[in-house]
């Protein structure tokens, strides 16, 4: 109350109330001396103002009444005070994701230190404190943790984009677009980027190549290495690979080969094409069979010459300033952009390995060969569209360049031109053609082409065939007779220096449009006459659907390999012919209406295959713990061992021992004395005859037993002590195989065929040339392969969808008289089980409770206990609603017998029903097909892993 009102505290502008003591002011002051301290804190605080101390854009630290939209993207919007500021913002940004509209020479060392600050760090590009800021767009563009395609760009745009394998590739297309890329695969063309798959090019002579390369496939399993008509380099090959020795065991992967065309010289050239996830393993058993251990000599760029180190030096001591090129004639000109490719390669990583003993050289070729995938039936038509055969030249453009010197050399040579105009053509007839399918499989056709920006349509068109064509003349019968000839299958492709020059000497998009401008009739066709580009290319027949009787031919197409840096210059005119671009998911769903399997979901005998069988687990198990327990299905009380993997090996083993408890399928001593000696022990098991046979009553095996916890980690429990005497120290090997004999194959399917008519079956078998299902038969099979699987595809009969990792089970006796009697019964119930693990989670949940309000000290900071650690590892592995105990035999779990899991399934638009496609254990295959009546063999149940239903499908081998 005594205060007066000034006194009272701060007033509204911040200013302290009340009198200010006068004795307080200085009687004078020294001019000199005052500003030079205020000039101090003017230009400190200058230099707050002016320095960027946030992440947000410029236009963001405006206040919100003075930002406009044009701000993102204008300049000139901005305050006069900001807009320097926002130009070296916009040119990071560009560097960052727009390198192709970066004038590259008027880069400064800030903006390149900004580009430092924005995400690029030292250790995620080790090169970038040693190149020159024309290099710098490559390295921080594609020299990441994921190597980016050449198509990044565009598909980023229309793509959702995952990471895998080492690469940013696109997954599905933002738009719906699921009908509509099944449409383009069925009706027209669907177009893939396969650049992200791997190449190994085997160089040496041919004898020493197929002497080490017939150790790593077998011929039970199809072509080999060896096959003539591969050979000769006229076909492409599909082989299976398997450790050196080791078939059926420790398989590698699926690959493709292509061998070069012989040209004279003793040594030959192999492509080996691979998936990403198969290459590791694949290359480090090549290097071990062809003995090639020490790389060659890595070829370290010369040092930059002396006006280049005055141009760097320009650059370090112009800070700020901008740099303009001149060219010869002394004009400004904007330097062009580098073509990329290269910056996917660490320089100092060996890429080429050579064996001092046989001579053989091992190149990696990854990311050099572009390849791109046409799907559909007029696939063709796209490409005689898209692609124009190269004219000839004689005479260079501009002899101070290099520009299709190679071609000039090629053409002056008569036999070469008139082997270029055979091979030109052969391609004008594919448009005669109704499908690809019509070639033979695999069919090769080496080509040289014109630059395809030159034909751009003004706008997007659709691919048609010429009907005029489709005129059944000799040569369109000729073609899809006998194919292409073997010396049309050459290609410059193979030659890496031309490479290199078509690559070097590629015509950029800056000056194709500048030449475009300049044209009398804007719109008209665009003649670059000897300045146009020759690119050597390399097409691939894909035969698409081989197997089963119905769509044969479905789903075929034609592969492109391109030389690198040219990659959206052959995306872009392709997809103005009307393809419709698709990702990884719609190659899922091609190998899936194929029905073939896919890599690496469909090969569990593989490293790649578990790899990825232990990330999706994870990635299911995790979504299954986002969810509540009132919100999740109870896997438990519905019968579901193990949801989100699929126990090949348990699954194996279980069917091994219950044929050996039950006594079946055991012949006489007499007939076949070998018969109880192995059946019941792993393949190529020296050491098979020593273990003893297990109880009959028990049904026990004496073999390691897989188990699972909740989570779904996969352990080892010995259940007698025992261990498999024929698994080796690999982390991550299989005690398991997946049947690949065709031989084999082929009789099992004429066992399960499906049956419509009388004695069907028996005819079908004769024709066939196979046997029925007998003992004599059926045991020299369970003999070689007691723990094998094998794949197969399901349609169900009636309504139903299956799922991943859904149960395919036996039908009882009952199942089948009721589906007899009622055509429309879909399929017996599966009764619930007991949840055996609930009071236990219960209970848990309790002790927790308890311990939450009685030990505070715990709280405080003391250590817990032993005990309270072995609780809380306890509660972690106990998850209501998933088994979290050891597997018991997977096979007798529930109602009906286990016999394998689908590992793909949906809702087939081809066949217009639910279908699927799995693996079933061999042994159980054989037993069912052997009790089943013969009307009703190859009849199987399915149930999904979240259902009680059981619903009825028709099992088929497809070979």
């Amino acid at each position: 109350k005594g205060q007066k009102r000034g006194e009272r505290g701060r007033g509204r502008g911040g200013w302290q109330g009340g009198h200010q003591s006068v004795s307080d002011m200085p009687k004078y002051i020294t001019v000199s001396t005052f500003a030079q301290a205020r000039a101090a804190e003017i230009n400190a605080m200058l230099k707050a103002v002016t320095q960027k101390s946030s992440n947000s854009l410029v236009f963001q630290t405006l206040p919100r009444h003075m930002r406009r939209r044009a701000m993102s993207h204008n300049i000139k919007r901005l305050p006069r005070r900001l807009q320097e500021i926002a130009r070296k913002e916009l040119s990071v940004h560009l560097l960052m994701f727009r390198p192709e509209l970066v004038c590259k020479a008027s880069l400064s060392t800030q903006v390149l230190k900004l580009c430092l600050t924005f995400g690029f760090r030292m250790q995620e590009v080790p090169q970038l404190s040693m190149v020159t800021p024309v290099d710098l767009t490559n390295l921080l563009v594609l020299q990441r943790k994921n190597i980016w395609l050449e198509t990044h760009i565009w598909h980023a745009k229309r793509f959702h984009m995952v990471k895998k394998w080492g690469y940013c590739l696109g997954d599905t297309p933002t738009e719906k677009s699921y009908r509509a890329c099944y449409r383009a695969m069925t009706n027209h063309c669907l177009l893939q980027d396969l650049s992200y798959y791997c190449c190994l090019e085997l160089t040496g002579k041919e004898n020493e190549l197929l002497k080490q390369l017939a150790r790593l496939c077998s011929t039970d399993t199809g072509l080999t290495f060896e096959e003539a008509c591969c050979l000769s380099g006229k076909y492409e090959g599909l082989v299976t690979l398997y450790q050196a020795d080791h078939y059926p065991e420790d398989m590698l992967g699926p690959v493709t080969f292509i061998w070069k065309p012989r040209d004279g010289s003793e040594n030959r050239q192999l492509w080996i094409w691979m998936h990403p996830a198969l290459k590791q393993d694949i290359l480090r058993e090549l290097k071990a069979i062809f003995q090639c251990s020490e790389p060659e000599k890595i070829s370290v760029p010369e040092p930059a010459t002396s006006i280049q180190e005055e141009k760097q030096l320009d650059v370090v001591q112009g800070l700020g300033k901008k740099r303009k090129k001149e060219d010869k004639e002394g004009e400004e000109a904007v330097p062009v952009k580098k073509i990329i490719g290269d910056g996917t390669r660490d320089p100092f990583q060996s890429y080429t390995w050579i064996s001092q003993t046989t001579g053989i050289v091992i190149s990696d070729r990854t990311m050099e060969i572009l390849r791109y995938r046409l799907i559909g039936p007029l696939s063709h038509s796209v490409l005689t569209e898209t692609l124009k055969a190269a004219s000839l030249q004689t005479e260079m453009a501009d002899s101070e360049t290099e520009l299709n010197k190679w071609w000039v050399e090629y053409c002056k040579d008569s036999e070469k031109i008139s082997l270029h105009q055979r091979q030109s053509a052969i391609f004008e007839l594919l448009e005669g053609l109704s499908s690809p399918s019509q070639m033979p499989p695999g069919t090769i056709l080496g080509l040289t082409v014109g630059d395809p920006r030159v034909n751009l349509p003004k706008q997007k068109t659709k691919a048609m065939p010429d009907f005029e064509k489709y005129q059944d003349n000799d040569k369109v019968r000729q073609l899809y007779l006998k194919g292409v000839p073997v010396d049309c299958a050459h290609s410059f492709i193979w030659d890496q220096d031309i490479c290199k020059n078509v690559t070097e000497n590629k015509i950029s998009e800056q000056d194709l449009n500048h030449m475009r401008a300049q044209l009398l009739v804007p719109g008209s066709h665009l003649d670059l006459g000897p300045r146009e580009s020759k690119i050597p290319i390399l097409l691939v027949q894909q035969p698409g659907k081989v197997a089963g009787e119905d769509r044969p031919g479905w789903g075929s197409g034609w592969d492109i390999y391109l030389p690198k840096g040219w990659g959206m210059a052959f995306w872009i005119p392709l997809i103005y012919r009307g393809v419709r671009a698709g990702g990884l998911q719609e190659a899922l769903k091609h190998s899936e209406y194929q029905r073939t399997p896919h890599i690496p979901n469909d090969f569990p005998d593989c490293r790649a295959g578990m790899q990825f069988a232990k990330e999706l687990e994870t990635s299911l198990l995790e979504k299954f713990k986002r969810r509540p327990p009132a919100k999740r299905a109870n896997y438990v009380k519905l019968g579901t061992l193990t949801p989100f993997i699929c126990p090949w090996g348990q699954l194996t083993k279980n069917w091994e021992g219950r044929i050996k408890a039950s006594g079946e399928f055991v012949c006489p001593s007499s007939s076949h004395p070998e018969c109880c000696a192995t059946v019941g022990h792993r393949f190529c098991d020296p050491e098979a005859k020593l273990i003893k046979e297990a109880s009959t009553e028990t049904g026990e095996i004496e073999a390691a037993m897989e188990v699972t916890t909740s989570e779904g980690t996969l352990k080892t429990e010995d259940v007698r002590g025992t261990q498999d005497l024929g698994e080796r120290d690999n982390t991550m090997t299989s005690d398991f195989v997946v049947l690949r004999s065709e031989r084999l194959l082929m009789q099992l399917a004429a066992w399960c065929y499906p049956t419509a008519g009388k004695d069907r079956r028996v005819r079908l078998i004769s024709q066939l040339g196979q046997k029925e299902i007998t003992e004599d038969v059926f045991l020299p099979i369970l003999m070689s392969y007691p723990r094998a699987l094998v794949w197969v595809k399901l349609s169900l009969l009636r309504k139903g969808n299956p799922e991943l990792h859904a149960m395919i089970c036996i039908p009882t006796e009952d199942d089948l008289l009721h589906l007899g009697k009622d055509k429309l019964f879909c399929g017996p119930q599966e009764p619930k089980h007991p949840d055996i693990f609930k009071h236990k989670v219960q209970k848990l949940k309790e002790e927790k409770k308890k311990k939450k309000k009685d030990n505070t000290k715990a709280l405080e900071g003391d250590s817990p206990n032993v005990l309270d650690k072995e609780t809380t590892e306890e509660s972690e592995d106990l998850i209501l609603g998933l088994w979290a105990d050891v597997l018991p035999d997977v096979t007798s779990h529930c109602s009906r017998t286990l016999l394998g899991y689908v590992t793909r399934g949906d809702f087939s638009l081809a066949a217009g029903c639910g279908e699927a496609l799995g693996f079933v254990s061999l042994t159980g295959l054989v037993y069912m097909l052997y009790n089943q009546p013969a009307d009703k063999k190859g009849l199987v149940l399915l149930r999904t892993p979240a259902s009680l239903q059981y619903r009825f499908a028709r099992l088929n081998i497809e070979v």
